[in-house]
């Protein structure tokens, strides 16, 4: 796994449980993996696993919603520091879909898709800790371009946002997803350019502008 997917800083049982989750979910599915043989994995008694979630669907979710949250502070970091609107959009581009395309994250999104018909609760979960954080992160970062003058002064932040990640999320997304092989980081920059480039030209974002 790529630094980029590690979760955040936790308590070492809590990361202990959530890296065995991670690993019997992506070999086994959601359905086929029970609280016993996540314990086990995990080295800790049942006691302690339900201490710490209530349930698999509460497990499944803190294991996405730990990895988002790691991508989001890499995001803001790289986003904070970026000279130029573009430079940030672009930083942002790579991470977030060098993060999506990682074969954990699409092993992650495959178990979803397979049990949601089943389990809509943990379709539901999925949704929230991942797309739906990721969408309010980076709905916050298009309105502070907008604050510091380097986005369009009526943009929608949130369709903004919307816009930029269905750009990003698509051929190459959707190939992957679907079973291709792991694209190339020049295919993933690429992406990344060309909707970097609408992007840039719907919303007014300059090429090159200091930051304030």
């Amino acid at each position: 796994m790529s630094a980029a997917l590690h979760p955040a800083e936790t308590s070492p049982k809590r990361a202990a449980i959530l890296s065995a989750a991670a690993r019997l979910f992506m070999a086994a599915g959601y359905a086929n993996v029970s609280m016993d043989a996540l314990a086990k994995e995990a080295g800790v008694s049942k006691a302690t696993l339900y201490a710490h979630f209530t349930g698999k669907e509460a497990l499944f979710s803190a294991i996405v919603q730990d990895r988002c949250n790691a991508i989001a502070a890499q995001g803001e970091e790289m986003a904070s520091h970026a000279p130029s609107a573009d430079g940030a959009l672009r930083e942002i581009g790579r991470l977030w879909m060098s993060f999506l395309l990682h074969p954990d994250s699409m092993a992650i999104h495959r178990i979803v898709i397979a049990e949601s018909a089943r389990f809509p609760d943990l379709a539901r979960a999925f949704y929230a800790a991942g797309p739906a954080t990721g969408r309010a992160w980076l709905s916050r970062r298009m309105a502070e371009e907008q604050r510091r003058g380097r986005l369009r002064a009526d943009a929608d932040p949130a369709v903004a946002a919307d816009h930029l990640m269905g750009m990003l999320r698509g051929e190459l997304y959707l190939r992957t997803v679907l079973g291709g092989p792991p694209p190339e980081a020049s295919a993933i920059q690429a992406t990344v350019d060309q909707a970097v480039e609408v992007f840039r030209r719907a919303y007014g974002v300059p090429e090159t502008m200091s930051a304030p």
